[in-house]
């Protein structure tokens, strides 16, 4: 008689993690890195909810740091949070990553020292999305270099705006919105005013110089001082997305927190840290963590 085998359930992540840490030499970073680009992909269909804005994929940008074991070395190259006299009891490593909306899917992700900002740390990632991505980023990721990067791969973008960044109305639209310019901070003066002459004029700027966007402002009436919502997004023509489903899927960046929640909550377990006392395996590690994110729906 022969006793049936039991099957059992592969955490694929801890499996790879567990090689690379029990056997540093055989898979580096940079293998475990390719790997994580070879499974990466978008996995929503369809009939995905939440997935979708018409033809483009809904992808966001977020930022989120991981607790690492204090270590000399972990210290050293990732830092702790806070400052001398009040810092945080473990060393943090700042993770940027690209999440499927709706899948809630890792496609990308950098990790970096704490004191990077999620700015700076995202800035590898961008000149690789895909064109056929309507890509969602909050305030604190806009710069001209930022939005130019991420621009120039032909996706879609919707950014919302920070604060300062002055936005001229160049022509109101049908629905209320209005074309605006992003101009390259480093043209001013009149140099800057004939660029802004000839974005109202209907001419394309070049894109090292501007980038006419066509800009969405909404209040949200269930917060404190009614909080006024400043979107800009590369999707000109009311015809192509209302101004009401493009503020729609900028909320949907919100999905990514489910994403992160699922990495740092689920996979790790609440209150743990990686086990990685090296920077080099934080990175060999965190790679495999979001891939397991990839392959597992919520």
């Amino acid at each position: 008689m022969v006793a049936a085998v039991p099957r059992f359930k592969v955490d694929e992540a801890a499996a790879v993690c567990g090689v690379a840490e029990l056997h540093p030499g055989r898979l580096g970073r940079d293998l475990l890195r390719e790997t994580f680009y070879r499974v990466a992909e978008p996995v929503a269909t369809g009939e995905t909810r939440g997935a979708w804005l018409r033809q483009w994929r809904l992808m966001a940008i977020d930022g989120f740091d991981l607790d690492l074991p204090d270590t000399a070395e972990n210290a050293a190259e990732f830092g702790y949070a806070g400052n001398d006299q009040s810092r945080s009891a473990l060393p943090k490593a700042r993770v940027v990553a690209v999440v499927e909306c709706g899948f809630h899917a890792f496609m990308d992700a950098e990790v970096g020292a704490w004191n990077r900002s999620e700015k700076t740390t995202a800035a590898s990632l961008l000149p690789s999305i895909s064109s056929d991505w309507l890509l969602l980023a909050d305030r604190g990721f806009y710069s001209f270099a930022a939005f130019s990067a991420a621009a120039h791969t032909g996706a879609a973008l919707r950014w919302r705006a920070p604060t300062q960044l002055l936005l001229p109305v160049l022509k109101v639209l049908s629905d209320g919105t209005y074309l605006s310019a992003l101009v390259n901070p480093a043209i001013r003066g009149r140099q800057r005013q004939q660029l802004l002459e000839e974005a109202r004029s209907g001419s394309t700027p070049d894109p090292a110089a501007a980038h006419v966007v066509r800009v969405v402002e909404y209040d949200v009436p269930d917060r404190d001082g009614q909080e006024l919502v400043c979107l800009i997004t590369t999707v000109k023509d009311p015809e192509a997305a209302t101004a009401g489903e493009l503020a729609g899927a900028y909320h949907r960046r919100g999905e990514e927190e489910t994403a992160k929640g699922r990495l740092k909550s689920v996979l790790h377990g609440p209150g743990k840290v990686l086990r990685s006392k090296s920077p080099d395996l934080v990175h060999r590690r965190s790679g495999p963590t979001c891939w397991s994110t990839t392959r597992s729906p919520l």
